[in-house]
């Protein structure tokens, strides 16, 4: 069976036409997976020249040991296994089964392995080094989220500059920093401040004395019912650590920019993430005001809102003159944000289909690669499906954007979509994998998601799975009967 590894010009032209068309606002709520399937066949006269090969998969796989390629294959087996998954699920769920250590070692022995680059910064850094050597890099994620208080936000602010101390240390351009910015500010604290950003929206006249900047944060088709009635100000207290917070995250930008290392803020969900826009923004006018950006923020294409805000931010990043970074991803918090609409009685801020939301992450994609080519965007496609990676591909090409430009990075998380990684790489485009770290049970809550997203539309992993088998069988056949 053929494994496809091109696109036809009618995908390419709506790709390059979502650059300039706005999806429809109707879209309404549920689903965010991923699909990877592509055509196998398409008329001659249909086809784009490729871009990206799959087919060759001794050459896509050329330096990998097989015995790394089975155990590849076995943990994304075992991941899309799905009562297994749920048993697994429901026991880390669980605050007394998850800090088991039978539980712990269970998790270290299996998922955390897989997707997870070691506990320390320096076994993270041991894994860029080996990825940079194979021609890919690394996005060092210290797993820390959900700070409940100051003391627990500036212990993780040491963590993250010790991330990127150990980043600097690395081969120039082989390393970025991923941090979240609810590891910086308490939960509670980010909540209050999403309410009254989404307040304001609805009402321009409220003021906000603690407020740094006029980046639009919100839209008319962001989820503002999450806040149905006028919340109240911030205290004298909490302004002081709003101030805090704001004064960790430049502390990690500064150290970035001082080292020209990228620092990426990563998306969360719904409730908090006005709040995590506004703080990014924080950061981009600190650092990104000269040539290449320091801080990028993420959009994530399976809100409906995704679109919307991206326009606005990129039309007031061209105004200030500050250079706009920025990552896409589809969104890793389906379940939850799934959940609190229902809980609310709301529409959730999902899109409605899942075809939805693929349109809306190439949409996004075509528009920042015009931005790339013109100089005024650096851009990571944070992506597992193999199509959006053929597509973007495809159009970089055809902008004239160099393969060794910074400012155009793909990206995958460690443990998934490897085939697509390699395939970026061998066509000569910037990769890097996301390498989370940290002890086993503070990375728990990125391994359940990571488990929801394996468990649910599967497709990214069957990718996957069938170039593994297809080359640990070329290599079973090429050891034992000589032949491919």
């Amino acid at each position: 069976m053929a494994i496809a590894s091109r696109i036809t010009t009618r995908a390419l032209s709506t790709f390059a036409a979502a650059a300039a068309a706005k999806l429809p606002e109707a879209a309404v709520a549920a689903a965010g997976a991923e699909a990877v399937t592509l055509p196998t066949s398409a008329h001659p006269h249909q086809q784009q020249q490729q871009v990206l090969e799959f087919e060759d998969t001794g050459r896509l796989f050329t330096g990998e040991p097989s015995t790394a390629l089975v155990r590849t294959l076995a943990a994304l087996q075992l991941m899309s296994a799905g009562p297994l998954v749920d048993v697994g699920l429901a026991a880390l769920r669980s605050p007394a089964v998850a800090a088991s250590p039978v539980v712990q070692a269970a998790a270290r022995a299996t998922a955390y392995k897989h997707f997870c680059a070691g506990e320390t910064a320096e076994e993270a850094a041991a894994r860029v080094q080996r990825l940079w050597r194979g021609g890919m890099g690394g996005i060092l994620d210290y797993g820390i989220e959900d700070a409940e208080d100051g003391a627990a936000c500036d212990r993780n602010v040491a963590g993250f500059l010790a991330a990127v101390d150990v980043a600097a240390a690395l081969p120039p351009g082989s390393a970025s920093v991923c941090i979240k910015i609810t590891a910086l500010c308490p939960i509670a604290l980010l909540e209050k401040t999403s309410d009254l950003l989404r307040w304001q929206h609805k009402n321009p006249s409220l003021h906000l004395p603690w407020k740094q900047h006029s980046f639009p944060i919100l839209s008319d088709s962001s989820p503002l019912y999450l806040t149905p009635s006028e919340p109240a100000a911030l205290t004298a207290g909490e302004e002081r650590e709003l101030q805090l917070a704001h004064d960790r995250l430049l502390a990690v930008g500064a150290r970035c920019a001082e080292h020209d290392i990228p620092l990426l803020v990563d998306a969360e969900y719904a409730s908090v993430q006005p709040a995590i826009d506004y703080f990014t923004f924080v950061g981009a006018l600190a650092c990104n005001g000269g040539g290449r950006p320091i801080v990028h923020g993420t959009v994530q294409a399976y809100l409906r809102d995704a679109r919307d805000r991206l326009e606005a931010m990129t039309r007031a990043a061209e105004e200030e003159r500050v250079h706009l970074g920025v990552k896409v991803v589809r969104g890793a918090y389906l379940t939850r944000e799934a959940r609190l609409a229902e809980s609310l009685g709301v529409p959730s801020p999902i899109h409605a289909t899942i075809q939805d939301t693929h349109d809306c992450y190439n949409g996004c994609a075509a528009f920042l690669l015009e931005r790339v080519r013109r100089g005024s965007a650096s851009l990571m496609l944070a992506t597992h499906n193999v199509e959006s990676g053929q597509l973007a591909a495809a159009r970089a090409q055809e902008l004239g954007i160099g393969k060794g430009d910074r400012n155009l990075q793909f990206a995958q998380l460690m443990g998934m979509a490897d085939g697509l990684s390699l395939g970026l790489r061998n066509a000569g485009f910037q990769v890097s994998k996301y390498l989370p770290y940290g002890p086993v049970e503070h990375i728990i809550p990125y391994l359940i998601r990571r488990a929801e997203e394996n468990r649910g539309l599967l497709s990214a992993s069957a990718f996957d799975r069938q170039l593994l088998r297809k080359e640990l069988v070329r290599r079973f056949k090429n050891a034992v009967m000589g032949r491919e």
